[in-house]
């Protein structure tokens, strides 16, 4: 599995990697997380707002920071969003 954090390393970027990271240890994953940086990587998934959520190349969420339960769907194979911000498209989407 490949998981990646997309963000420039802010706080609620670090966050969702420590998120992550528990997610994936208590569901018995080894995968290591990987912390992308690198801004034209981080547009080439398309989204405009980090930190977000990528499992296996799809896209499972953006702009927000999860509880871990959330998390651990996406890692099972949960569905990803289809805003970018999580607001539903309320606002910005």
């Amino acid at each position: 599995m490949e998981i990646k954090v997309l963000g420039s390393g802010c706080a609620n970027c670090n966050r969702l990697v420590k998120t992550v990271e528990e997610a994936a240890k208590e569901l018995g994953i080894t995968d290591p997380v990987q912390k992308v940086t690198d801004f034209q990587e981080i547009l080439s998934y398309g989204i405009m707002s980090t930190p977000a959520l990528v499992v296996d190349g799809q896209v499972k969420f953006s702009g927000r920071v999860p509880k871990k339960d959330e998390v651990k769907k996406y890692l099972q194979g949960g569905e990803g969003e289809t805003t970018s911000c999580g607001c539903g498209g309320g606002c910005c989407c």
